[in-house]
């Protein structure tokens, strides 16, 4: 399924996916954070490390099934799978976006 999303958003599916991480700048805000598994990562360098992990660890596709705005909030559901137990699972990822660009993402 194609949705359309913010470009900081699509940007970040895609280097989730596989694609070059040296794109988070164009799509992060200078302060973003990212919360996940009940960490937080905030910075390029902290968030960019965090993802290069997770890709390792895990294996992953995330593919975005839906998506709904609330101002700059903007709730994506994505269909998980990879090397980890209950593959594939259903996610939120909740993004709030400042100018354009991810400012915090909570994925949950």
């Amino acid at each position: 399924m194609s949705i359309q999303l913010p470009d900081s958003i699509a940007t970040f599916f895609e280097m989730s996916n596989g694609g070059d991480t040296s794109l988070l700048r164009s799509c992060l805000d200078e302060q973003a954070a990212v919360r996940d598994e009940g960490k937080v990562h905030r910075g390029h360098e902290a968030i960019q490390a965090w993802l290069m992990e997770a890709r390792r660890k895990y294996a992953y596709t995330v593919e975005p099934e839906d998506a709904t705005e609330d101002g700059a909030t903007v709730h994506v559901r994505a269909r998980v799978a990879g090397s980890f137990p209950g593959s594939p699972i259903q996610l939120t990822y909740t993004f709030v976006l400042t100018n354009n660009k991810i400012a915090s993402l909570e994925i949950h």
